[in-house]
């Protein structure tokens, strides 16, 4: 495994199903037989993101920092950006967004899902918590999924808020594959990505580097299925 694939800065592990939609080339077996599961049950599993490069990942960051994208709290509310310090400021973005080089997105074994079927003909997907909720167009789809994704090899990461990366009850991760991804990504060698990168803040990311690699990158759920 390369630092590139690690990283995302590299797609040659990834198997595009659509011009933006690839996973892992070892993800499509399993993905095709949890869909076809879920499809039984009438429920139309669809990605709504898959691999993610770097360069996006790194896009994203930085507009958050500039205020040019949205950044929200635990309660969903937008935060104002410019009221933060630099450091309040990486922390914010970190609660909902990964760090560039740091996304399990890069690894194309993470999927955000949702159920094509269930959203109305007027509604546009939010990936916000309430969708997958009680009450919410995916709590179905859900449900069944904690039940019997683990089956396919597949599990929830943030299932809940640690301290670190908030709830996303719509992240699947594919454990076999991205267990590897896992113990390859140090703290080292994120450091030597970053510090090569045009990310914003990037002085306070190098120095608060090991804070947050414990606190948002490893905090996180683990496969309780083998």
């Amino acid at each position: 495994m390369t630092i590139e694939i690690l990283t995302g800065q590299s797609d040659q592990h990834i198997h595009w199903l659509s011009a933006n939609t690839g996973i892992h080339q070892e993800v499509i077996e399993p993905w095709q037989k949890l869909c076809a599961a879920a499809d039984k049950q009438g429920f139309n599993l669809t990605i709504a993101s898959g691999f993610r490069s770097f360069e996006r990942q790194l896009a994203i960051w930085n507009k958050k920092c500039l205020g040019q994208l949205v950044i929200k709290d635990m309660n969903n509310k937008p935060v104002d950006v410019f009221s933060l310090s630099d450091d309040e400021i990486v922390q914010a973005i970190l609660t909902f967004s990964a760090l560039p080089g740091a996304s399990r997105h890069h690894w194309g074994t993470d999927i955000d899902f949702y159920d094509k079927n269930a959203l109305a003909d007027d509604q546009k997907l939010q990936l916000e918590p309430w969708e997958y909720q009680d009450n919410g167009p995916f709590f179905a789809l859900t449900q069944w999924l904690k039940q019997h994704a683990a089956s396919y090899g597949f599990y929830f990461p943030y299932d809940k808020y640690r301290g670190g990366i908030a709830a996303e009850p719509w992240h699947l991760s594919y454990f076999p594959i991205a267990e590897k991804f896992e113990t390859q990504l140090t703290q080292e060698k994120l450091y030597d990505c970053l510090q090569k990168a045009d990310i914003k803040l990037r002085a306070n990311i190098l120095m608060k580097l090991a804070e947050i690699y414990h606190q948002y990158i490893t905090n996180i759920g683990h496969n309780d299925h083998g």
